[in-house]
This record gives C-alpha cells, sequence and structure tokens, in this order.
C-alpha cells in the first residue's frame, strides 16, 4: 500500500533528513540573504535529479512529475530564512553565525520538504500529476518572499490547483499535527508614531506641550478602535509595544515615537481600521497643541484555508497518522506570509507538532532556547508526501 511504502522510505531517510536539518540550523541566514542555504537545497535537488529554477533571488522551484498520466498539479511550500536571535542553545547543530538562529523552525521546513522531494522522487511510478516544490526567502521580512515568488511566477506554468504548507508548533507533542479550516492567521501591520510637541523644563509645562502626556491619551484612545469600533466577533489585536521618549526626571522631550502592530482577520475592517487609527492619533495631537506623525507599514494579509483542501489534507493525516494524532486549531493571531498564496490559490497550512516534555523542548518560536524533538522530521517528510499524492489522486 501506498501509506506503508511512504512510511517505510520517510523512516529509510530519517538520519538524513537530521542531518540536513543540523546543517541548515548550524548555518543560518536572515531574511534575502539565504545564499549558502539555497546552494545547499539546490546541491541536494541536482543530486536527487531533480529539476529546479531560481526566483526571488535565494528562492527555488523544484518539479516532480508522476509517470502516470494527470495533469493536476500541487505546491508544497518551506521557507529558508533565520531570525536576528543570539542562540543559547548547548547542542552539536548549534548556530555558527553570532546573533542569527533557526529559531521559528526554517530549518526544519526545508530539511522536511528535501526529505518529502526525495520520497517523491522514488515514487515517480506511483502517481500522476505534478508536484511544485517552492524553497522560499525572507518569511520575516516585509514584504515577505511569498508575495515576491508569486509576482516572479511561482503559481503559473504550471499553475497549482493547490498549496499546502507546514509549520512548526511546539505546543504540540511530536508525532501529533493540527489542521483549522477557513481564517486561520491574522493580517499584520506595524504601526510607526511621531508625536511632537515643545520640550522644556519639566517644572514649567505650562510653557511646553507635552507630547510623552499627547502620547499617553493616544495610547489609550486607540484601544476603542478594538473595545468600541471593532465588531466584537471579529478578532482584532492593536498593541503598542514601543514608546521612545528621551526626556529626563526633570526634562520633556519635543518628541516621543511609538511602535505597534494592528492584526485582523478581515480586510475592509483592516482599511477602515488604519482611517481610524490616524484620523483619531492626529486629532487627539492637535486639541493639545501638537502633531501626531502616523505612519502604517501594510504587512501580510491574512491566511484563509480552503475548506475542500483542507479537509482533504487532514482526511490524509488521519489516514497516516491517527486519528488520535490529528487535532483541532484555533485561531491564531500570528502572522505568515504564507497568507499570500492563500488570496490566489486553494491553501492549506497546517502545524507540525516538535514538543517533547519528558526531554525539556518545550521553549516557543522566536526564542533563544527553541529546539525540536527531531522524531517529527520522520512525521514532516512522510505526511507531506502522502498528502500530496492523495490530493493528486482526488
Amino acid at each position: 500500500m501506498l501509506k506503508e511504502k511512504i512510511q517505510t522510505l520517510a523512516k529509510d531517510i530519517h538520519q538524513e533528513t537530521i542531518a540536513n536539518r543540523r546543517h541548515i540550523h548550524a548555518n543560518p541566514e536572515l531574511s534575502f540573504k539565504e545564499f549558502k542555504t539555497s546552494e545547499f537545497i539546490a546541491s541536494k535537488l541536482t543530486e536527487w535529479g531533480i529539476p529546479f529554477e531560481k526566483k526571488a533571488g535565494t528562492g527555488l522551484v523544484g518539479l516532480i512529475k508522476g509517470e502516470k498520466p494527470s495533469d493536476k498539479v500541487l505546491a508544497l511550500r518551506a521557507d529558508m530564512d533565520a531570525l536576528p536571535i543570539v542562540e543559547t542553545n548547548e547542542v552539536e547543530y548549534k548556530s555558527k553565525n553570532e546573533g542569527v538562529m533557526h529559531a521559528c523552525g526554517h530549518d526544519v521546513h526545508s530539511a522536511s520538504l528535501l526529505g518529502t522531494a526525495k520520497i517523491l522522487s522514488q515514487l515517480k511510478t506511483e502517481f500522476g500529476g505534478t508536484v511544485k516544490l517552492i524553497f522560499q526567502p525572507g518569511e520575516e521580512l516585509l514584504p515577505g518572499g511569498a508575495s515576491i515568488m508569486i509576482k516572479e511566477g511561482v503559481l503559473e506554468n504550471p499553475a497549482p490547483q493547490g498549496i499546502i504548507g507546514q509549520h512548526v508548533m511546539p505546543l504540540i507533542d511530536a508525532g501529533k499535527v493540527g489542521f483549522r479550516s477557513g481564517q486561520y492567521m491574522a493580517s499584520t501591520d506595524e504601526l510607526y508614531i511621531t508625536v511632537k510637541g515643545k520640550g522644556g523644563h519639566g517644572a514649567q509645562p505650562h510653557m511646553n506641550v507635552d507630547p510623552v502626556l499627547i502620547s499617553a491619551h493616544i495610547i489609550v484612545a486607540l484601544q476603542q478602535v478594538i473595545s468600541r469600533i471593532a465588531d466584537p466577533r471579529l478578532p482584532s489585536v492593536l498593541s503598542i509595544g514601543k514608546v521612545i521618549a528621551n526626556g529626563a526626571t526633570n526634562v520633556i522631550p519635543n518628541e516621543v515615537n511609538m511602535e505597534g502592530t494592528f492584526r485582523t482577520l478581515d480586510e475592509s475592517w483592516r482599511k477602515e481600521a488604519h482611517k481610524r487609527m490616524k484620523k483619531m492619533a492626529e486629532g487627539i495631537a492637535e486639541s493639545m497643541g501638537g502633531s501626531c506623525e502616523f505612519t502604517i507599514a501594510h504587512g501580510y494579509p491574512f491566511l484563509v484555508n480552503e475548506e475542500k483542501l483542507t479537509q482533504r489534507a487532514r482526511a490524509a493525516a488521519e489516514e497516516y497518522l491517527g486519528k488520535e494524532n490529528v487535532l483541532d486549531l484555533d485561531i491564531w493571531m500570528a502572522a505568515e506570509d504564507f497568507a499570500y498564496y492563500s488570496q490566489v490559490t486553494n491553501a492549506c497550512f497546517y502545524r507540525l507538532g516538535t514538543r517533547n516534555e519528558a526531554r525539556g523542548i518545550t521553549s516557543s518560536v522566536h526564542t533563544p532556547t527553541f529546539d525540536i524533538d527531531e522524531t517529527a522530521l520522520e512525521t514532516s517528510t512522510g505526511l507531506m508526501a502522502y498528502m500530496a499524492l492523495k490530493e493528486l489522486e482526488s
């Protein structure tokens, strides 16, 4: 049976997948600078006879064509970039690039897709259709490598009928996966706010225009966008995470700089919220004698998992892993540039469990101690191969 063949192949290449993951982990590169990572992946695809082309600078797109007759096309996606974090794990595959770390599991995603590619390349006589392998740069940095790959035609020639991606989830035990149909992850926008006033002596507030006080009013008032303007049935988040007022105990500064994020799951409300935030902040500053520059850096759109594709992928996962190892996911207000693919074609983005509490592998992504239970790499490679072939059969 196909399932048993794939499970055997995933087991056979498990140690190789671990080695590939550790190599990528030890040699992390920041967004859009994944030159050596791209070269490493290209060398593996070449070794296995998988044709590929370059896109978006460091991105790679490979093709595996089944030998049975079919014109169906499915894309599988992995991201390659690391984060500007100093790794504190003491492991043999610890980052060799000081201040750069695979703290979001993109090493896992790339190594897993390589493993899936090797499995599929050995099963070409078993299926019809084409699997498009997308190794994408720059997920962690605007404008997002996905948006550039799409502009450069990654979803064309041949055009896939759907795309599947996976992401590590340290809240889920290794050996398990999670799915959610419909809206899943939020859009994300970066907020940059400069409040200007007139600085001076802290003992003479009547002679100044205090931008610190104005900023405090703006921070509080902006929460009304969530609590009183947004539809309470629609998830929205507005957080100000950085406030810089370079005064002193007795010095009122000339200006205050703030940064934050706005996230939601509806594009119409997203546009409306942008107008409301800007108007509110500027109005408060003006009414208090100052001024406000409110800049919004538009980030990724919200991510939606197409119902039918996700249902089929989930059913395949239940067949491959057993129903007890396939979990329901809740809405996740983090963001992912995989969302760009979901806005263009049918998409399914699921979660790969990597946790092992008994071994102390529990750290969240984007932390200096993030790591995975590498048994997850046998799950990740085989499951994606099985889901891909089941989808091409459907």
